[in-house]
Formats: C-alpha cells, structure tokens, sequence
C-alpha cells in the first residue's frame, strides 16, 4: 500500500491526518491550525559520521559529517511533533548550514528564507501502539527525504502523538 492509502486508511483526528500528510511545512501548518507561533526545541544537535546506509542514502563518503538533530515542535506550550533529521553538512548550501547550526529554527522556514527549491519523497508511515509520546500511548510516525538538485538534502522521521490535541 502506498503513503496515501496507507495515510487514509488511519483512523485519526483530521488535523494530524493534514499535518502527516503534507508535502510542505509542518510548522507553518502547525501555526495555521492552533493560531499559536510553533517553536522548536532542540532536544539534541551534533555532528555524526556517515554509516555505509548515511553515506548511500545522500552520496557521501563513510565517515563524512552528518547533522543529527532532534526536536519537539511545540504550539501554545502543546507538544505536537518529536522530530530526529539527518543531513550532510557537505551537501547543504552555506546559509543553510549556517542556520541549521543554530538549532532552534524551524527546517522548513530555513529552507523558505534562503529560497532553496526542494521536493519531499515520502519513504513510510505507520500507527505504532504502545510507544508513549507526549502522553499520548499511540503514534503515527513518517519518514521523508528532503530532495534538493536531484540529491538527498535531508532525511526527516517525524512521530505525532495521535490523541485528541489535534481535533482542533
């Protein structure tokens, strides 16, 4: 079953069934939705080496200097989103890099301001039972890759507590 199917066939809050499924901004959606200003809190940022799987999936040498950083996407001082991304420092333009540096900045409004064109390639989605997130003892968890000139830029997981904060 492919990313639609498999996103329709959820039984979940219409508001997370919008955020799960976008090809956009979560963030931005995120504001929409709760009239609150979305922040990100950086849970952890560093530097990492590529594995064999990092270096093949955005074509970089094993050892190169990938970015980990994990957040919680928060509105209205409701957490929302636990998010981990990837990146190759290599491959990213400099004032990107820059401003992934500073952690607390939204990814997609860094990708908006430094006008880089980019595409999401959907990888999985899927409802996990009896993880806790936030409270919440079901998520839905989604992962993607940010694509930028026919190259991976970025590889975001994404898990949103599936309870009722989003019948909003």
């Amino acid at each position: 079953m492919d990313f639609l199917e498999k996103l329709k066939s959820f039984d979940i809050p219409t508001c997370l069934r919008v955020c799960a499924g976008t090809d956009g901004s979560v963030t931005f959606l995120l504001e929409i939705m709760t009239k609150h200003p979305t922040a990100v809190v950086t849970e952890y940022q560093h530097i990492i080496p590529a594995d064999e799987q990092m270096a093949e999936l955005f074509d970089v040498s094993v050892g190169a200097d990938i970015n980990e950083r994990v957040v919680t996407l928060t509105a209205g001082d409701v957490p929302y989103v636990f998010a981990r991304s990837l990146s190759a420092i290599e491959k990213m333009p400099e004032g990107v890099r820059a401003d992934m540096m500073k952690a607390d900045i939204p990814i997609g409004r860094i990708l908006r301001d430094h006008d880089i064109e980019t595409r999401r390639d959907f990888e999985n989605i899927e409802i996990i039972e009896d993880e806790p997130l936030f409270g919440a003892q079901k998520l839905l968890s989604r992962s993607y890759r940010i694509v930028h000139h026919s190259g991976v830029l970025m590889w975001i997981n994404e898990k949103f507590p599936v309870d009722a904060r989003w019948c909003l």
